[in-house]
């Protein structure tokens, strides 16, 4: 990725909404010079700008990144077809109740695609109290570690954050029929299925 944002991708929102550069200029406080030379590659927008700019536009700061409008056609949507997203650089979680576009730390999120757990992410749960157990026996380093834990049904979901250093157990709602997700750092997402 060169940029953040490109110039075309602004200067086509910008004529999409029938704005002239002064215009724009004049929505988010900058000089008419300053939209030019984002337009013509000769400049960037600072980050702080990013949010006023996309508001100017009428587009999200992941549609400007982008430089293309999104429209969610997911008309019904239902957590067990949702995705989940996780940053790279930071280790922000997303779960959207369908497929969307979702940017962090600069960078654009694929979905993630969870896979049946292998002897090493195979998680043990336990029913008890009305709450369900979740435990794994796995690294916990700042290098190697489940992120987190998340169980997904019909109507609702759930997630537990983990961190480094600390135990590998959480303890979530008794939700029978949920799916169960855990995320390892190094080898990605993993599914439990009921």
């Amino acid at each position: 990725m060169n940029s953040y944002v490109t110039g075309p991708a602004i200067k086509a929102l910008r004529e999409k909404k029938g704005y002239t550069q002064k215009q724009l200029a004049d929505r988010i406080a900058v000089s008419d010079k300053a939209i030019s030379k984002w337009e013509t590659g000769r400049g960037l927008p600072d980050l702080s700008l990013l949010e006023p700019l996309g508001a100017a536009l009428g587009v999200s700061v992941a549609e400007l990144l982008s430089g293309e409008q999104i429209t969610n056609q997911n008309r019904s949507a239902n957590p067990l077809r949702g995705r989940f997203y996780v940053c790279p650089v930071c280790g922000n979680v997303i779960h959207a109740f369908g497929e969307g576009s979702f940017h962090c730390c600069g960078v654009a999120l694929p979905p993630l695609e969870a896979e049946e757990p292998d002897p090493e992410h195979d998680l043990k749960v336990e029913v008890w109290d009305l709450q369900t157990l979740i435990s794994l026996d796995h690294p916990m380093h700042k290098d190697h570690y489940i992120s987190f834990l998340a169980q997904v049904r019909y109507d609702r979901m759930e997630l537990v954050k983990l961190y480094p250093e600390q135990l590998m157990e959480a303890r979530l709602s008794y939700w029978p029929g949920a799916e169960l997700y855990a995320y390892c750092n190094r080898h990605g997402l993993f599914r439990l299925r009921p």
